[in-house]
């Protein structure tokens, strides 16, 4: 697998791409070229342009969950029709809103998509590449990751509080383990990861990169600390929606990689 990141919150020095806050990764396994997640505005066209990576090739796009800072960039990408198939949670397109009533869903409702793009909504697993698969709806298994709301959303016609059950992740299955792939992980970073060894029969963490979604030094960043030592994780990749003191905190105990746009991992 090849993995580049096309946006995130950070650039490095001395690589000239754009970033915004937001999420973007392209990933190649096999012949499969995949997108996931599109980031907030038209950046990810823009760097993708600057890495010579052309998004025309791609055949399958996964969104993570339904903010705007993963979706936005929908608008962007899908300005020409793509014949491609579209994965995400049935609950991913729906109306979405923050605690001060501003809309911070996607561009797209899913009867748009549906006429753009072949649209593959799902609650549980499926098989992406021949390496990777989406996770569907993440079950919560550890007490310390609660579901809590983020705004509203409108869930079958009632507007309820959106707890996000719509954020999901995908994993890739290596000879070294499984290498997950997260959004901003609202699930929980650690229920995410629970969920992948179920799914995958396979208990052996490789790496991790993406959101984690810890901004407190609170008791759930020191649970989720002490569980990424305990399974051994060798690449860890906190990035976009974790803070400076959250990643302080981790890598007092784990050792903690930099994120930026222009980053490759290739397992």
């Amino acid at each position: 697998m090849k993995l580049k990141v096309l946006e995130d919150n950070n650039t490095f020095i001395d690589e000239y791409y754009l970033g915004e806050p937001g999420v973007s990764y392209y990933i190649e396994d096999g012949d499969e070229k995949i997108l996931f997640d599109t980031g907030y505005s038209s950046v990810i066209l823009k760097n993708a342009s600057k890495m010579n990576i052309d998004l025309n090739k791609i055949n399958k796009l996964v969104i993570s969950h339904g903010h705007d800072d993963h979706t936005g960039g929908l608008k962007y990408f899908f300005e020409k029709k793509r014949n491609i198939e579209l994965i995400a949670h049935p609950d991913c397109f729906n109306y979405k809103e923050d605690a001060t009533g501003l809309y911070i869903g996607s561009p797209f409702r899913k009867e748009e998509l549906s006429e753009i793009c072949k649209l593959n909504l799902s609650k549980i697993p499926i098989q992406v590449s021949d390496n990777i698969i989406y996770l569907g709806e993440i079950p919560t298994v550890n007490d310390f990751e609660p579901r809590y709301s983020i705004g509203k959303s409108n869930i079958e016609g009632k507007i309820i509080d959106d707890t996000l059950k719509d954020d999901s992740a995908i994993v890739y299955k290596s000879k070294k383990g499984l290498f997950v792939i997260t959004g901003c992980s609202h699930s929980g970073i650690c229920n995410i990861l629970e969920y992948a060894k179920r799914v995958c029969n396979d208990n052996r963490i490789y790496g991790v990169i993406g959101g984690f979604h810890l901004f407190e030094c609170n008791y759930r960043l020191e649970k989720t600390i002490d569980y990424l030592k305990e399974n051994d994780i060798q690449f860890l990749y906190p990035c976009h929606c974790v803070s400076l003191k959250a990643k302080i905190e981790m890598a007092k105990k784990l050792e903690i990689n930099e994120v930026g746009v222009g980053l490759e991992i290739n397992i």
